[in-house]
């Protein structure tokens, strides 16, 4: 498979189960010595952490490389089949077939791999001296080792605890202190943000404006989150509340609902005095949407706290369910 062309083109491949800082240090190593380098991002049905993520994660770490996806079903060791090596070199070949003239590794096989490609193998930081890490130590516990997964792969693995309830029921006071105490960031109510920008009339293109916005706003607080991210709000506050007051919810905004993964939801009593602040105009309303909100956590088994009594009483609690949950 020897490659007579004058530039080198190398390959690199794995599982990326997840892609942490030892694989940048493998890539960029092998980058520097070739003139094309491929990376192949390796995955089955049957792995924890889908390909198509790991693929897109790759892709936004290394946008100037050709990043490809291999979702072959092939054996994973070999003694899983007795012809493990020539399945994995058609797979190789198939997707270079320009070929290979340099593999770059840090695992043993290399060198064997190597022998079937016909290339030559470069081995880089096989003890992990360099890059003390492994995708392993990473699965069993990403927050131990969270200075070594790149800030695009972090989102996977934070906790998302949502603070939830009707107006004036403390939701943003408490998301303020909760990222103070735990070092982190907080989403703020897009829903806010945009009637004190276009006013408190909305209607349900308005509805789809705030949906859209919080779900953008959300991806981006998270790329900045120390292993918890609280939100103010979510999707199922905008979607009661543009049942409530506009009659229904839009069923995008249902059905995107459903694919939104939350750990832990605060759900905020209202028992403290309700503050008119020139965005809020529904304070009889306050007791149906609460329970509007509880029903709905329930109806759909998700995790839930009520969070009631006064301001230190509240932060007590919420501290205590979000502990639990890290």
């Amino acid at each position: 498979m020897k490659n007579e062309s004058s530039g080198k083109k190398g390959l690199v491949f794995g599982k990326f189960l997840p892609p942490h800082k030892g694989h940048i240090h493998l890539i960029q190593e092998a980058a520097s010595q070739v003139e094309e380098l491929t990376v192949l991002v390796c995955s089955i049905k049957a792995e924890p952490i889908p390909g198509y993520l790991r693929y897109g994660w790759m892709k936004r770490i290394f946008p100037k490389l050709r990043v490809l996806h291999v979702t072959d079903e092939n054996p994973q060791f070999p003694e899983d089949h007795p012809d493990f090596w020539q399945i994995w070199t058609h797979t190789f070949e198939k997707n270079m077939p320009e070929g290979i003239d340099i593999l770059f590794t840090s695992e043993h096989y290399g060198d064997e791999m190597a022998r079937h490609l016909n290339c030559q193998h470069i081995m880089i930081d096989q003890p992990r001296e360099t890059v003390p890490i492994s995708a392993t130590m990473i699965r069993e516990n990403p927050y131990e080792h969270w200075e070594f997964i790149p800030e695009v792969v972090r989102p996977y693995f934070i906790k998302r605890v949502v603070l939830t309830g009707p107006e004036s029921s403390g939701k943003s006071v408490l998301s303020k202190k909760l990222a103070d105490h735990y070092q982190t960031n907080y989403l703020e109510e897009y829903g806010r943000t945009y009637v004190e920008k276009f006013g408190i009339d909305v209607d349900l293109m308005d509805i789809a404006h705030i949906a859209g916005g919080h779900i953008f706003l959300e991806e981006q607080a998270s790329l900045k989150s120390n292993k918890v991210l609280f939100c103010d709000t979510d999707l199922i506050v905008t979607q009661i509340w543009s049942e409530i007051f506009c009659g229904y919810s839009p069923e995008w905004i249902h059905l995107i609902n459903h694919t939104l993964k939350y750990d832990l939801f605060l759900l905020l009593a209202p028992d403290i005095p309700w503050v008119d602040d020139g965005t809020r105009q529904f304070s009889h309303y306050s007791n149906i949407h609460f329970k509007r909100l509880k029903d709905e956590l329930e109806s759909r088994n998700l995790p839930y706290v009520v969070i009631e009594g006064g301001y230190e009483e509240r932060f007590q609690i919420a501290v205590k369910a979000v502990d639990g949950l890290l």
